[in-house]
């Protein structure tokens, strides 16, 4: 975000008080946010145009078309991206928050993906493939020319599922970006998926077993809004090459870890890396376990997000281990919380796990899968056996 080290919003972020007309706060924002990602990729031996994927919360999606003007300053060949809306962030002021994954190799290839798929109006592109990597921006269901297409809605309206629609449609688009690529569904080792109502999500998963039969690990929280009006969830993925030296394999759900209902696997080793699915602290039989909440006769006697987060991390714990992996190889953690002013009591359980914390993005999320959970806890960790 485009805030100091002590969590407050930038200086050069705001517009001035006295001249409240002349500047942009979302220009602003996404300036500072820009500069301070560049002078990072810089002390980390590498550059802004090594991104090989971003995604961008917006708290206010109106602010899209100024944000995306500057993204075309910072870079002349755009990387993949995903942008939905959030409810909150954590800082008070904060319009976006922007998440990159950068490529370290300066030799190393990029290759710009494109397919016979729709072609998006903004400054992105549909996929980038970076030796046996790829990295596809997230998809809506739009033709960006006319909305939501023809073929993505029920005829008449009635007449079928708008969720299963788009999905079908959206997967149908994705399989021609890794087609294009050198790869197939078949090669994704990593999913999120962000639903503006969270009541269709049965509906989408029936579509995500068909295209899906060994399912990625998969990350599902809400989200305020997409870009294309009508649109229902934004699909964003990663794979491997079909020609590449990795392979996906599937991690069996260790003792202990509840096993989801949904069509998702829990985690996925894929060379130097473990992907795990997003966790929320439901056993998925009976909601919230005991174990997560806070005693009813008991009711001040705990704080219910350090309960649950404690939960989630410890299974967590267990799914790395059972990849080989541990907490302390995480390098990359994205966390999804119902209401941000959880954040401080969230952080001080996340401390006692992470002495040496990995990255994290901090969003707000609209709703999670299961009544009563509060937060969702998305990791990529290094393999046991790479440096």
């Amino acid at each position: 975000m485009a805030v100091t080290a002590r969590g407050h919003l930038a200086d050069a972020a705001k517009v001035p008080d006295a001249f409240p007309y002349y500047g942009s706060p979302i220009k602003r924002q996404t300036r500072v946010i820009l500069d301070n990602l560049k002078q990072l990729c810089e002390a980390a031996g590498t550059s802004l145009d090594r991104v090989v994927k971003a995604q961008v919360f917006l708290a206010d999606l109106s602010d899209f078309f100024y944000f995306d003007e500057v993204w075309r300053e910072y870079f002349p060949t755009p990387p993949p991206r995903t942008t939905v809306g959030t409810p909150a962030l954590l800082a008070d002021g904060a319009r976006i928050l922007v998440d990159v994954v950068v490529l370290a190799d300066r030799s190393q290839p990029i290759t710009v993906v494109t397919s016979q798929g729709p072609r998006p109006m903004a400054h992105y592109s549909e996929a980038f493939r970076v030796g046996p990597w790829v990295f596809a921006a997230g998809q809506i269901a739009s033709d960006y020319r006319t909305g939501v297409p023809p073929e993505a809605r029920p005829d008449p309206p009635l007449a079928g599922s708008p969720i299963k629609r788009q999905a079908a449609y959206i997967l149908g688009n994705l399989a021609k970006t890794f087609e294009a690529a050198g790869s197939s569904l078949d090669h994704v080792v990593k999913a999120q998926v962000f639903m503006q109502d969270l009541n269709d999500f049965p509906a989408f998963d029936e579509v995500w077993r068909e295209f899906f039969p060994t399912p990625p690990p998969r990350t599902t929280v809400g989200t305020t809004g997409l870009l294309v009006p009508g649109t229902l969830v934004e699909i964003d993925l990663i794979g491997i090459a079909r020609d590449g030296p990795f392979r996906r394999e599937i991690v069996s759900i260790p003792e202990g870890v509840p096993r989801p209902m949904a069509n998702y696997s829990v985690a996925a080793n894929v060379g130097p890396f473990v992907f795990a699915a997003g966790q929320i602290a439901s056993d998925y039989r009976t909601g919230v376990p005991p174990e997560a909440r806070v005693p009813d006769a008991f009711p001040y006697y705990g704080i219910p997000i350090k309960r649950q987060t404690e939960y989630i991390v410890r299974n967590l714990e267990k799914t790395l281990r059972a990849a080989g992996s541990s907490l302390d190889r995480v390098v990359k953690a994205q966390v999804f919380l119902k209401d941000v002013t959880h954040f401080p009591a969230f952080d001080e359980v996340w401390k006692t796990f992470f002495p040496e914390p990995p990255p994290q993005s901090v969003v707000g999320t609209t709703n999670l899968l299961v009544p009563g959970t509060l937060i969702e806890i998305d990791l990529t960790a290094l393999a046991g056996r790479h440096a």
